[in-house]
C-alpha cells in the first residue's frame, strides 16, 4: 500500500472518529457537512502533489468512490476476508476503511462532485442493479434535509445515464471501471446464494413477501423522483435544468425511433453558442467543455438505451406538464434575461424546439391529445434570450475539435475548409490547417479547401505569400492521399476549373513556382524511365503517378499538356505516358462521374467556377484539347506522328482502374478520339493540317479496341454518327480507284495505295460494325440505310460491295450490265447498271474488279464464270480480254487486291480457263528438264510480263504518273516474291549442316558423263536391280551376294534420291524469273524501280544457294554461259550503281564443281 492510500484510510478513519459516539456505518445524512471534510481534503491534497491534477483526481475520485461502494457491498453481502483478499485487487485499500453505509458513499459522491463517476460505474450494472441503486439515490435525495446539492446530484447523475459511459474515459478490461462491475457481479452472486439459503431455513410465509417487485423502468423512477421533490428546486438554473433533462428524457424515450442525424453545420451552429454562452460566464474554452457539449447534443437526439417498460407517454406528458405548471407558476422559468444568458436556458431553448417538432409530427396520439396540447401551449409560451456567435468563436471551436480529433472531427474539418468567412481569420485557420493536415486527407474536405483558395486568389485583398503557402498545403495533404482518393479528388477538380488554382488571372509570383514544379516533375519522369530503352519498374511508374497527379491537381490542363507533350515528342515516352494516364482515371473528365449536391450556402465565385469546369469538360475533352493544340500548332514527323498514334492506341485499351472492379474503362473512350480526331478532319479534307492517313489509323486502331459493352448496350460507333462516316470513308474510297490520274486543273489525287490499303481495312471493320447493329433493328435504321445507299450512286459502283455487311438482304447487288454477260449471276440477287464507261467488252474488266474486292465475291465470280472450256476459241478469246483487263486492273490495285488476283490468275492456269503459251525467249537449246511442276510459275511469269509489256507500250504509258509506275513495280515485285516462295517450297534449302556434308550426286555406272546437263530420266527401283543381278557372278558367296545386295540398295536410294531433286529445274525457272524481271525493269520509265532491283538481287542469290547446296545441278560450263547471259542482260540497265551490283552478284555464280 502506498502513501496516498494511507492518506485516504487515515481521512476515512479520522471522519468516522468525528462521528462518535455514532460511526460512519449509521451515520444521517445530515452529519455529513461536519465529519466528511476529512476525506475531501485528504483527495485534494494527493491530487495536489501531482503533475497532472486533473487526471490524478479523476483517478482518485474514481477510486474511493469505488472502494467506498465495494465496501459498503462487502458489508451488506457479509463477504468472508479471505475471500476478499484473494479476489478484491482494492482489498488493501478497502480492507482499510471503517464500515459505511449509503449515505457516506452518496455525501462522497456530491461532496467530491462525482456525478458522472458514480453514473459511470452505475452504468457498468444491469438494468435491474441500476434501478435499485437509483431507488437509493432517490430515497437518499429525498430525505431531509434536501438542499440544492441534492438536487444538482440527483439531475447530474440523470443525465450521464442518459449521455451512456464516457467511451474515451473508461478504458479497457483493467479500468477502475471493469474491476468494479466484476467486484460487484461477484459479491452480488454472493448475496443471491446466501438468501436463497436463508429463504429455505427460514421458511418464509408467502405473506410476508413483498407484494411487488422493484420496477426496471429508469425512467419511471427519474420522473416520479423529480415529481416529488419539485417543491425543493428553488434556483433557476435548476428549475431550467430540469425540465431541460425531463423534456429529453420524454424526447429520446417516446418521440425517435432513431437517432436524429444534425449536419456538421447545425452542430457547429449550436456548439459555437454553448461555447459563446459558457465563454461569457468566465469559462475556459478547452477540448474538455467542446467534448461534454458533444456528448449532450449526442444524448439529446439518440434514442434512450432505458427504453420504458412502465411508464407510458400519457403518464410522461402529464408528470411533465405538471412540472412545467408548478415551476412556471413558481417564477424559475423567466430565463429572459439577455444580459447573462445561461447554458442551462439554451439548452432547455433547444430542449422545447425538439418536443414541439416532434408533437407536430407524431400523428398516433389522438388518445394523448388533450395532454399534447396542454404541452405544446405551456411550451410555446415560454421566451428566450437571443444568443449569437461570432465567426472567429466558431473557427476556434472547430479549430480545437480538429486539432483534438474530437466527434466527427473530419466532417467538421471539410466545414472547416469550406467556410471562407473563417478563412478571413488567417493565423487560426492558417495554423490549425497546417497543423492538422491529416485530418484533411479526404476529397470532400480537399475541394472545400481548392475551393477556399480560389477564392483568395479572386480576392483583390490577396496575400501572395499566403496563397503561395496554402497551395503548397493543399498540395501536400493531395499528395498523402490513395491512389483512389487522389483519383476522385481530381474529378471533382475538373468539375471546378480545368485550370485548377489557376482559373482565373493570378499573378505570375504565384505561377512561377507551379511552372517549376511542372517542369522538375516531367524532366525526373523522362530522365528516370521515360526513354524508349528504358522499362520501368513498378516503382518508378508510381512515383511517376504520384508526380504527374500532385501537378495535374494544381492545373489539370498543364499537365495534361506536358503528358501530351511528352507523348508525342519525346522518344519512346508515349508508352509511360500512357501508363500513368491510366493510372489516373480522374482526370478523365468524363460524364458519368456524380457531381456532389452543392449546398445552398456556397459563394457565386464557385459555382462560376464549377459551370467553367463543366463547359471545359462537355465539349472535346481536356486531353483531347491538348493533343489537338499540339496537332494544329506543329508540324509532326513521320516519328512523332507514329508516337501519338500509339499513345492514343493505349490510352483508348480499357484498363482495371480500381482493384476489384468488374468492368474495364478506356482513359479515352474510342468515340472521343472518333468524334474529336477523325470526323473533324475526314470531313474537312483539304481544310485540315491533320493528314488523311493518321486519321484512318486512329479510326482502324478505335475500332479494333475491345470494349466490354453489356449485350445490351449499342456499339459505341453509334455515337460517332455512323452512317455520315461510312459516306465520308467511301468517298475517299472511289477517290482512291483514280488515285493516277489528273484532274482537269492538273493536280493529282494525292491518297496513296497504302492509304487505300488502310481505307478498305476500315471500311470493311466499320461496315460490320454498323450492319450488326442495323441487323439487330432493321426499322430503326431503314431512314438511314436507304439514304446512305442513295448517296453511293454518285460514286463507283465497286464501293458498295465494301459494305455489303450494312446492306444485308435489303438491295441486290448491282455491277456493270457487261458483267452479266461473262457471269452467269442470279437475277434474283444481281441486277444490271448501264455505265457509260463499261460499254461492250468490258465484262472481263468488270469481273477482274469484283475478284479483287472480297474473298467472298472472288469465290462467287468464279464458279459463276462464263466460259466452255472445250471450246478452244473460247479459251483463247477468254485468254486476250483477260490480258487487257489484268492491263487495266492492275495499277489501281493495293496489295490486297493484287494478293487476290494472283490467287485468281494460278487458279485460272490451274484449271485450264486461262491459256498462256510459255515461249523460249531466253534460251537457245531446249532444255532436258522435267518442267511440269513449275508450269505454273512460268505461265504466271509469262503473263506478268506480257501484261506489263502491254502497260508500257506507247498506247498505255501515259497512263501514270511516276508515282503510279513505282506503285506497279512494288505490286510486279510482290508477284516475283510469289512466285520465289512457290519455287522455293518446291525445292527446300537444306540445313548448314547438311550442305557442308552433301555428297556429290551419284552416277549409275553405265551412264553416259554427257548427258549430265540434262535433265535425269527417272529409273525405277526394280530396273536397277535387275541390272545388277544380270551383271554380278554366279560364284559369288552368299554372304557377299547379301552385301552387294545392300550396297545396291543404299546406290538406288542415291540414285532415286537425286532423280527427284529438282535442282535443275529450279535454276532454269530462277533464270527465268530473273530475265523477266530484267526485261520490265527495263522496259519501265525510268528504269530505276528499287524493288525490282532487289527482286533481281534476291533471285540471284538463291540461285548461288542452289548452285551451293546441289552441286551437280550446274557444270563449270554451265555457270560460265550463265554468268555470261545474265550480264549481257543487265548491260541494258540504265542505272549503273544497279547494274554494277547486280554483275559484281553475277560474278559470284560459280559452280562448286569448280
Amino acid at each position: 500500500m502506498n502513501k496516498d492510500s494511507a492518506v485516504i484510510q487515515g481521512a476515512f478513519l479520522l471522519a468516522d472518529k468525528l462521528c462518535l459516539p455514532s460511526s460512519l456505518s449509521s451515520i444521517q445524512k445530515a452529519d455529513w457537512s461536519r465529519v466528511g471534510h476529512p476525506v475531501l481534503e485528504a483527495v485534494r491534497e494527493i491530487c495536489g502533489q501531482h503533475d497532472h491534477p486533473t487526471t490524478a483526481s479523476d483517478s482518485w475520485t474514481k477510486k474511493v468512490v469505488c472502494v467506498v461502494w465495494l465496501k459498503l457491498l462487502c458489508r451488506e453481502t457479509g463477504e468472508d476476508v479471505e475471500m476478499g483478499w484473494r479476489e478484491n485487487p482494492f482489498f488493501p485499500l478497502q480492507n482499510g476503511l471503517p464500515e459505511v453505509n449509503h449515505v457516506v458513499l452518496l455525501e462522497v459522491v456530491k461532496s467530491m462532485a462525482a456525478a458522472q463517476t458514480f453514473a459511470n460505474f452505475l452504468l457498468c450494472l444491469p438494468q435491474s442493479q441500476i434501478c435499485t441503486q437509483l431507488e437509493k439515490l432517490v430515497q437518499h435525495v429525498s430525505s431531509s434535509p434536501t438542499r440544492e446539492e441534492d438536487v444538482r446530484l440527483f439531475l447530474e447523475v440523470w443525465w450521464e445515464l442518459w449521455k451512456g459511459r464516457d467511451e474515451q474515459k473508461a478504458g479497457g478490461e483493467d479500468s477502475i471501471e471493469t474491476k468494479f462491475a466484476r467486484q460487484f457481479a461477484r459479491l452480488s452472486s454472493t448475496s443471491s446464494s446466501l438468501s436463497a439459503q436463508a429463504a429455505k431455513r427460514l421458511k418464509l410465509d408467502p405473506l410476508n413477501v413483498p407484494a411487488s417487485s422493484p420496477t426496471t423502468d429508469i425512467l419511471y423512477i427519474l420522473l416520479h423522483a423529480l415529481k416529488d421533490i419539485k417543491d425543493h428546486i428553488s434556483t433557476t438554473d435548476h428549475g431550467l435544468q430540469a425540465l431541460s433533462i425531463s423534456l429529453d428524457a420524454l424526447y429520446t424515450s417516446f418521440l425517435i425511433e432513431q437517432a436524429v442525424v444534425l449536419s456538421p453545420k447545425e452542430k457547429m451552429h449550436i456548439l459555437s453558442k454553448v461555447v459563446s454562452i459558457r465563454e461569457k460566464n468566465e469559462e475556459k474554452l478547452s477540448p474538455e467543455l467542446i467534448w461534454e457539449a458533444q456528448r449532450d447534443l449526442l444524448a439529446s437526439h439518440a434514442p434512450s438505451q432505458f427504453q420504458p417498460s412502465r411508464m407510458t407517454l400519457r403518464e410522461a406528458l402529464k408528470i411533465i406538464t405538471e412540472l412545467v405548471q408548478f415551476w412556471q407558476n413558481s417564477g424559475l422559468l423567466k430565463a429572459c434575461d439577455s444580459t447573462s444568458p445561461s447554458y442551462s436556458a439554451f439548452k432547455l431553448e433547444q430542449s422545447v424546439q425538439r418536443v414541439l417538432t416532434a408533437l407536430q409530427r407524431v400523428t398516433e396520439m389522438a388518445d394523448q391529445e388533450a395532454e399534447k396540447n396542454i404541452l405544446r401551449g405551456l411550451l410555446e409560451s415560454l421566451a428566450f434570450p437571443a444568443i449569437e456567435s461570432t465567426p472567429e468563436v466558431t473557427a476556434r471551436v472547430t479549430s480545437i475539435i480538429i486539432s483534438h480529433r474530437l466527434d466527427d472531427y473530419q466532417n467538421f474539418a471539410v466545414l472547416f475548409a469550406g467556410e471562407k468567412s473563417w478563412a478571413a481569420c488567417d493565423e487560426l485557420w492558417m495554423d490549425c490547417l497546417e497543423k492538422n493536415r491529416v485530418a484533411f486527407q479526404q476529397c470532400d474536405t480537399l475541394i472545400k479547401l481548392t475551393s477556399t483558395l480560389m477564392s483568395k486568389l479572386h480576392s483583390q485583398s490577396m496575400s501572395v505569400s499566403q496563397c503561395r503557402k496554402l497551395m503548397k498545403v493543399i498540395t501536400d495533404i493531395f499528395s498523402a492521399l490513395s491512389l483512389e482518393d487522389k483519383n476522385k479528388a481530381l474529378a471533382a477538380m475538373l468539375r471546378l476549373s480545368s485550370r485548377g488554382f489557376f482559373g482565373c488571372s493570378v499573378p505570375s509570383a504565384v505561377t512561377d513556382g507551379f511552372e517549376q514544379e511542372l517542369n522538375m516533375a516531367f524532366n525526373c519522369i523522362i530522365q528516370g524511365g521515360g526513354g524508349a530503352s528504358a522499362s520501368v519498374s513498378q516503382g518508378n511508374l508510381n512515383t511517376a503517378v504520384s508526380l504527374v497527379a500532385r501537378v495535374a491537381f494544381q492545373n489539370p490542363e498543364a499537365a495534361l499538356r506536358s503528358c501530351c507533350h511528352s507523348a508525342v515528342f519525346n522518344k519512346g515516352a508515349f508508352s509511360l505516358m500512357a501508363k500513368i494516364l491510366q493510372q489516373l482515371p480522374g482526370l478523365r473528365g468524363q460524364k458519368e462521374i456524380k457531381e456532389e449536391a452543392q449546398s445552398d450556402e456556397e459563394e457565386e465565385e464557385e459555382e462560376e467556377s464549377i459551370d467553367e469546369g463543366k463547359d471545359a469538360l462537355n465539349g472535346s475533352g481536356l486531353l483531347c484539347r491538348c493533343l489537338q493544340e499540339i496537332i494544329k500548332t506543329k508540324s509532326l514527323s513521320a516519328n512523332e506522328k507514329e508516337q501519338f498514334l500509339k499513345c492514343l492506341g493505349l490510352l483508348m485499351m480499357p484498363v482495371m482502374t480500381v482493384e476489384g472492379e468488374e468492368r474495364r474503362q478506356s482513359f479515352l473512350p474510342p468515340q472521343e478520339v472518333v468524334n474529336n480526331f477523325v470526323l473533324p478532319n475526314l470531313s474537312t479534307v483539304g481544310h485540315s493540317s491533320f493528314d488523311i492517313e493518321l486519321s484512318l489509323q486512329l479510326l482502324h486502331t478505335a475500332l479494333s479496341v475491345d470494349i466490354q459493352e453489356p449485350d445490351s448496350c449499342p456499339h459505341w460507333v453509334l455515337d460517332c454518327s455512323p452512317f455520315p462516316l461510312l459516306y465520308i470513308l467511301a468517298q475517299l474510297h472511289s477517290q482512291t480507284l483514280r488515285c493516277w490520274e489528273q484532274t482537269a486543273e492538273g493536280t493529282v489525287y494525292h491518297l496513296s495505295m497504302d492509304t487505300k490499303e488502310l481505307l478498305l481495312s476500315v471500311l470493311t471493320m466499320l461496315g460490320q460494325v454498323v450492319g450488326a447493329e442495323v441487323a439487330a433493328a432493321p426499322s430503326s435504321w431503314s431512314r438511314a440505310l436507304f439514304w446512305l445507299y442513295n448517296k453511293m450512286e454518285e460514286l463507283d459502283w465497286t464501293v458498295r460491295f465494301h459494305l455489303k455487311p450494312v446492306w444485308g438482304d435489303h438491295f441486290k447487288n448491282e455491277v456493270p450490265s457487261s458483267l452479266l454477260t461473262v457471269c452467269n449471276l442470279p437475277e434474283q440477287e444481281w441486277s444490271g447498271l448501264d455505265l457509260p464507261q463499261y460499254g461492250q467488252g468490258t465484262g472481263l474488266l468488270a469481273w477482274m474488279e469484283c475478284c479483287s474486292i472480297s474473298d467472298s465475291l472472288q469465290s462467287t465470280m468464279l464458279s459463276c464464270l462464263s466460259l466452255d472450256k472445250r471450246r478452244l476459241d473460247h479459251v483463247n478469246m477468254f485468254s486476250k480480254g483477260l490480258l487487257v483487263a489484268l492491263t487495266q486492273t492492275l495499277p489501281w490495285c493495293s496489295v490486297s487486291q493484287w494478293t487476290r488476283l494472283m490467287r485468281v490468275l494460278r487458279e485460272l492456269i490451274a484449271s485450264g480457263c486461262l491459256h498462256v503459251p510459255f515461249s523460249l525467249e531466253y534460251v537457245d537449246y531446249l532444255p532436258l528438264l522435267d518442267l511440269r511442276r513449275f508450269s505454273c510459275d512460268l505461265r504466271l511469269s509469262v503473263l506478268l510480263l506480257r501484261v506489263l509489256q502491254l502497260l508500257c507500250g506507247s498506247s498505255c504509258s501515259h497512263w501514270l504518273s511516276v508515282d503510279g509506275w513505282a506503285h506497279v513495280g512494288r505490286l510486279y515485285a510482290l508477284a516475283v516474291r510469289e512466285m520465289m516462295n512457290s519455287v522455293r517450297a518446291k525445292l527446300p534449302l537444306p540445313s548448314s549442316g547438311a550442305l557442308t556434308a552433301s555428297p556429290k550426286t551419284p552416277a549409275s555406272k553405265g551412264s553416259n558423263p554427257v548427258c549430265t546437263s540434262g535433265a535425269s530420266p527417272k529409273m525405277s527401283k526394280d530396273s536397277l536391280e535387275d541390272c545388277k543381278l544380270a551383271e554380278g557372278s554366279p560364284l559369288q558367296s552368299k554372304d557377299s551376294h547379301m552385301e552387294e545386295e545392300e550396297e545396291e540398295e543404299e546406290e538406288v536410294e542415291a540414285v532415286v534420291a537425286a532423280a527427284a531433286v529438282p535442282s535443275q529445274e529450279v535454276l532454269f525457272v530462277l533464270s527465268q524469273l530473273f530475265c523477266h524481271v530484267q526485261h520490265i525493269q527495263v522496259m519501265m520509265p525510268g528504269g530505276q524501280c528499287e524493288p525490282l532491283f532487289l527482286s533481281s538481287l534476291e533471285i540471284l542469290s538463291h540461285y548461288e544457294a542452289i548452285m551451293a547446296a546441289f552441286p551437280d545441278s550446274s557444270s563449270v560450263l554451265e555457270s560460265d554461259n550463265t554468268r555470261h547471259f545474265f550480264s549481257t542482260i543487265t548491260d541494258n540497265l540504265e542505272n549503273q550503281e544497279m547494274k554494277a551490283v547486280l554483275q559484281q552478284k553475277i560474278a559470284q555464280l560459280v559452280s562448286s564443281a569448280a
